[in-house]
């Protein structure tokens, strides 16, 4: 990085449903709009170029040419092995050789993950990372879900681990104190659950700020818990169905407030409010997931990400790394140990 003060965050300008455009138009306006960051724009130069205002980066973009792209539906370890010059693999890199201070993709999660663990290595102890997936909680800060897919089957020791990473995770990006953290289960009391919860339970007593089981209903509440911990099969399943929830909620709201002529009028006066209240819940101003346990600070934004999800992942990406939450979390899993 060449200015000591501006936190570059390296963006891959490939990955995702709607790249290059929606991301080269993400990096544009998060130069623009946000103090002291810079972007460091990973892909084809080429193609990136002709989608600038000008065909020129404006001050605070860099370009950093990669000729491949590893497609949404590659095979992860194949294609980061395969494709070397890729846009992930070339953004990673970015970091492991202080070009960058952190990663941003909207591209194949595994394959993100996989170039992170082999590019930039593991915590200590950590065989494997997870994914660690903002869950909006109207009227505070989010919920954190962790594991939320990057392991399906990890054994209880990595639960307790995922704990204290997202504990810590938490702490430093929304200054919580203490983070209340729960074991998603299927009931609240100790000793539900199957084997992996059983045994995951006592090593989680360990960990500070741990609460207990939680259920799926705990999910979005504010006087719950702020770090769910499952395993990555649970989790992705648990993430999906809230998507799918929201989806239908908001289909059934608006479909009602268009049924009549009396509910046409008032909605014009519900509207602007429910309107208000949804925006908390688009997945464009979470930041994107945080992925636990690699040495660099990586957000996988999600697939379908618009410019506007890029600048808050952006956003999110260099707060983390002037909160030095990687130090942080490596510190904090070397303590649970």
């Amino acid at each position: 990085m060449t200015d000591t003060k501006r936190v570059v965050v390296a963006v891959d300008a490939m990955g995702g449903d709607r790249a290059p455009g929606e991301i080269v138009a993400g990096a544009v306006q998060a130069v623009t709009d946000l103090d002291d960051i810079g972007v460091l724009l990973v892909g084809r130069a080429a193609e990136i170029r002709s989608l600038l205002p000008g065909g020129e980066p404006p001050d605070g973009l860099e370009l950093l040419d990669a000729a491949d792209v590893i497609a949404m539906d590659d095979e992860p370890l194949s294609a980061v092995r395969k494709h070397k010059d890729s846009s992930i693999v070339r953004a990673v890199e970015a970091v492991k050789d202080g070009r960058a201070a952190c990663i941003v993709s909207a591209g194949n999660t595994g394959a993100v993950t996989t170039a992170a663990v082999l590019r930039l290595g593991r915590f200590k102890g950590v065989p494997s990372p997870a994914i660690a997936v903002p869950i909006p909680v109207a009227g505070q800060h989010p919920q954190l879900l962790v594991d939320a897919g990057a392991v399906v089957d990890p054994a209880p020791e990595r639960l307790a681990q995922y704990a204290a990473m997202a504990s810590e995770y938490a702490r430093a990006r929304w200054d919580l104190a203490a983070p209340r953290i729960g074991l998603l289960s299927n009931g609240e009391e100790p000793g539900k659950g199957d084997e992996l919860r059983k045994a995951a339970f006592p090593l989680l007593e360990r960990i500070p700020g741990f609460v207990g089981n939680v259920e799926g209903r705990d999910f979005m509440h504010a006087d719950t818990v702020d770090v769910i911990v499952t395993d990555g099969f649970t989790g992705n399943i648990a993430l999906k169905s809230l998507e799918g929830a929201l989806r239908a909620l908001s289909g059934l709201v608006f479909g009602v407030l268009e049924s009549t002529p009396e509910a046409r009028e008032a909605s014009t006066v519900i509207m602007p409010e429910l309107l208000r209240l949804a925006e908390s819940y688009d997945p464009d101003v979470t930041g994107g997931a945080a992925l636990l346990g690699v040495k660099g600070m990586t957000v996988i934004s999600h697939g379908a990400s618009t410019a506007r999800a890029i600048v808050n992942a952006v956003a999110v990406a260099a707060d983390c790394a002037r909160r030095d939450v990687i130090d942080r979390m490596r510190e904090a899993v070397t303590d649970a140990g």
